[in-house]
């Protein structure tokens, strides 16, 4: 039978013990790496089909952190496994970089341990939800708002609601990845259609449309301050 197994990226052997320990604790086997070229080995090889999530630092030899983010996103096998991103760089630029990148989750060091377990069990959750069948996934749910996909319909306590081919497509991503933050650039690049030039500031004109079509559900929607905009994550 398989283990799964969480990959730490990190070239600070004092940190990479300290994330195996607390790995360990989960239950969970780790596997560690120092070197940025010898994580990107590792992930194109059999081995990593059974990896249940990566934990990467930005500031590694060889291949830094960002670049083996978007290669996991482009590498099939690897290209739905959940990223948190563990570094000390934390300016806001920095973190819509590693989110843009393809990072779900970002955390600054040093870092508590509890709030570490409660990121990695947060994205092994959502890595869970991700494996239902394809007709679950088709429907969306966040309490009483539902979004199907195959109708293209949103409703709020089985009320129909009029949104803009723009809104959907946002409220879509949202809903795809409860409790991710969003940059504007990902959402951009998500309903980006045809000719038409989306900037960040439609992105935000297009959310203050969404909001207040959601009415007292558009709590929902997160302002992420200076990265972009979230869905709160529900039981």
């Amino acid at each position: 039978m398989d283990i799964e197994k969480i990959v730490i990226i990190e070239d600070e052997p004092e940190i990479s013990e300290l994330i195996q320990a607390q790995i360990a604790n989960f239950g969970f086997s780790s596997i560690p790496f120092f070197d940025g070229k010898k994580a990107l080995d590792f992930i194109q090889s059999n081995d990593s089909k059974n990896v249940q999530l990566f934990i990467i630092d930005r500031m590694l030899p060889s291949v830094n952190g960002i670049e083996i983010c978007k290669f996991i996103r482009l590498y099939n096998s690897t290209k739905t496994t959940p990223i948190l991103m563990l570094t000390a760089l934390s300016t806001p630029e920095q973190i819509v970089e590693g989110l843009d990148a393809g990072a779900d989750d970002y955390m600054t060091k040093p870092f508590d341990h509890a709030i570490l377990l409660a990121r990695v069990r947060s994205l092994l959750r959502r890595r869970q939800l991700s494996t239902q069948t394809k007709d679950e996934k088709n429907i969306l749910r966040h309490k009483e708002l539902v979004l199907d996909m195959d109708q293209c319909k949103v409703w709020i306590n089985d009320q129909i609601l009029e949104l803009t081919l723009s809104e959907y497509k946002i409220l879509c991503c949202f809903m795809l990845s409860p409790g991710k933050v969003l940059t504007r650039n990902q959402l951009v690049e998500y309903i980006q259609d045809g000719p038409v030039h989306v900037t960040d500031r439609t992105i935000d004109t297009h959310i203050f449309g969404l909001r207040k079509k959601l009415g007292d559900t558009a709590a929902i929607i997160e302002t992420i301050r200076g990265i972009g905009y979230r869905v709160i994550a529900h039981d």
